[in-house]
Order: structure tokens, then C-alpha cells, then sequence
């Protein structure tokens, strides 16, 4: 019923005015329309039913009678849908379902999610919310903006394309406002042992989200992750070259799919050197601390390891890459955001 619900809302035009008044001003409208369309009610109705549903429980679980410490395979069925449901609801509608100012009716819900993800093994499969607006149109088609909250539609999709001048740029906040980084383990338990970043007590990185460590941690996990398939990352890059090649793509097909593009051999050279710059500069971690620019130092490198002649082509090819790293397949979300973020410092700089 809530996935029938979910369709209605995303995936049809919405009706006309529907009840307004206190729902809406629950649902923090900000504009003068702010009427709720029957499709919207019928939506939050459900999920009030599936928050009811989880107040009955002694755990935050589904079942959490019988498992009240650990989620059970029904909870996993409901988080790959409600994953979906909180990315697009925030980028077509504008509505953030994990906010408890906006929906203090959904806490049980809300707390749900916040306890699958102080488990490391939800970190393993657990998307962010670009990866999904890009994938959920070539499964379900486009989805619809919504008829109301027109400025925060507009808000919520640049932080989401990481456009805003924050999600996706240096220096970066310390946490996502849609999309908190924090609730449990940002990047793989080995990786936060290796940092020695520990968890508070309630199984949350709060404290050591704020560290030093922790944006060393994910920087060095982006850097690793550039370096480690270099050449080839280069090669998958320089699509995006001038004369790279895109193939035709379906009705609703995925919009940054391109499984049979040509690399633009001319470039590939320079979006490896510029690659390279970016790493470093990704790893160096007594040039710049945590979410600071890079200085100088690397400024000049980057220009010096691009030919004037192709600085237009080796940016196009930097933007194809920043748009295609996918969560969780390249990156857990919270290194994710620093390695776009580093390339759109690479991009920037280039453009100078």
C-alpha cells in the first residue's frame, strides 16, 4: 500500500488543492500555496499507518518483539523502498521525511532509520540521495514536481545536484542537511579503527564526525579509491573529452548511463595528470586540514600538469566523472562528497 501510495504521489501529476491549513503548515510550506493535494494526504496517511505500526513494537524494528537489537529481512525490504521514498520525495516535492520540525507525526519512522544505520552492514547497500534521482526515472519514469513548497523544491534539488555552492564544494559543512552523515558509521569499520575513530554510546559518530580524523578518513578513502584503478578511471573520464562518444539512449533510459562511449583518446593523458594533482592533493593532509581549500602549492601543479590546449576538454572530462561516482558502488556517501567536492576544486581551478 505504501509503495502503491508512493507511485501516485512521485509518478502522476499532482491534483489540484486538496485540504490545506494545518497539514500544510506541518509540512512546512513556505509559499502562499500551500494546499495539499489528495495524492500528498493519502501518501503521509500511509506513512502514519506504517509509524503506528513500528509504535507497537518493544524494538525499533519491524518485528522487534522477537529481534528488538537487530533489524530482520522484513526491515531491509521496507529500507530499500524507503530510501527511495526520502530522496525523491525531497527532490520532486521538497518535503525532508527525517525531519522531526516537519513531521513530528513519523518519530517512530524516523527513529527506524536512524537505527539501521548505526549498522555497519546497512552502510554496505545504503544510497544517497543523487545516486537515486538519477536511477529512479529509468525504473519507475520522471517523477513530478510538486504542485506546492516551490522554494524549497528548488533548495532541495541544487543541495541534492550539488549545486548549491555547499553539498558538493570545498570547504564542506560538517554534515548534510538532508542526508546526515553521523546517525551510525560514515565509512567501514576498518577504515574508522585504521583512524581510530570510535562511536558515542548510542552506536552514533556525532563526536567523531566533527574530528580532523574523521575528514582525514574520508579523504583518504577517495584518494585510495582514485589511485587504486587510476588509468582506468582516466580512460572512463575522458568520455566526456570533446570528441568522446555517447550512446543513443532509450525513453527513460538512465541519463548518465553509457555503456558503449568511446574515450577521447586526446585528452586522456591530461585528465590522468590532472587526476593525479587531485589525488595528491585528496591526501595531503599537512597542506590543508579537514575541509579547507588546498593551498597554492597545488593551484600551480594543477595548471602546470594541464596543456592550455586542453584545459576545455579535461574539464568536460572531470564534470563526466563527478557526475557518474554512484553511492554506495564508488564510495560511502560521506567520502563521496569529498571527492566530488575535490573535483569540482580541480574543475574551478582550471576554469580560472
Amino acid at each position: 500500500e505504501l509503495f502503491r501510495w508512493w507511485c501516485t504521489f512521485l509518478f502522476r501529476p499532482e491534483s489540484g488543492s486538496g485540504a490545506a491549513g494545518l497539514l500544510g503548515g506541518l509540512l512546512g510550506n513556505n509559499n502562499s500555496n500551500n494546499s495539499v493535494s489528495p495524492e500528498l494526504q493519502g501518501f503521509i496517511d500511509c506513512l502514519e499507518r506504517v509509524n503506528d505500526a513500528l509504535t507497537k513494537t518493544k524494538g525499533p524494528y519491524f518485528l522487534g518483539d522477537f529481534a528488538p537489537d537487530h533489524p530482520t529481512m522484513i526491515d531491509f525490504v521496507f529500507a530499500s523502498h524507503v530510501e527511495r521514498m526520502l530522496a525523491s520525495v525531497a527532490y520532486w516535492k521538497g518535503y525532508n521525511l527525517r525531519s522531526r520540525t516537519q513531521f513530528p507525526q513519523l518519530e517512530a519512522l524516523q527513529g527506524w532509520i536512524d537505527a539501521l544505520e548505526t549498522h555497519e552492514y546497512y552502510l554496505a547497500f545504503k544510497s544517497d540521495y543523487y545516486t537515486h534521482v538519477k536511477d529512479i526515472p529509468p525504473q519507475y519514469g520522471p517523477g513530478y514536481d510538486g504542485i506546492a513548497n516551490l522554494e524549497r523544491i528548488a533548495e532541495y534539488q541544487s543541495n541534492i545536484l550539488g549545486r548549491d555552492g555547499n553539498s558538493w564544494n570545498l570547504p564542506l559543512s560538517h554534515d548534510d542537511e538532508l542526508q546526515p552523515l553521523y546517525r551510525g558509521p560514515p565509512l567501514p569499520l576498518s577504515v574508522l579503527e585504521a583512524a581510530q575513530l570510535t562511536a558515542d554510546a548510542d552506536g552514533s559518530y556525532e563526536t567523531a564526525g566533527k574530528s580532523e580524523n574523521m575528514a582525514k578518513a574520508c579523504r583518504s578513502m577517495a584518494s585510495w579509491k582514485l589511485a587504486s584503478n587510476g588509468p582506468s578511471i582516466s580512460i572512463f573520464s575522458a568520455r566526456g573529452g570533446p570528441s568522446g562518444a555517447n550512446n543513443p539512449r532509450k525513453t527513460f533510459g538512465a541519463q548518465l548511463a553509457d555503456p558503449y562511449a568511446e574515450s577521447d583518446t586526446t585528452v586522456v593523458d591530461a585528465v590522468d595528470a590532472a587526476l593525479r594533482v587531485t589525488g595528491l592533493a585528496l591526501q595531503d593532509i599537512e597542506d590543508h586540514y579537514g575541509d579547507a581549500l588546498p593551498t597554492s602549492k597545488y593551484t600551480k601543479m594543477l595548471k602546470a600538469a594541464v596543456p592550455k590546449q586542453q584545459t576545455k576538454g579535461v574539464i568536460s572530462s572531470l564534470q563526466y566523472l563527478r557526475d557518474r561516482i554512484g553511492v554506495p558502488r564508488d564510495l560511502p556517501l560521506a567520502s563521496a562528497r569529498y571527492l566530488r567536492a575535490y573535483l569540482n576544486w580541480a574543475i574551478d581551478t582550471l576554469k580560472q
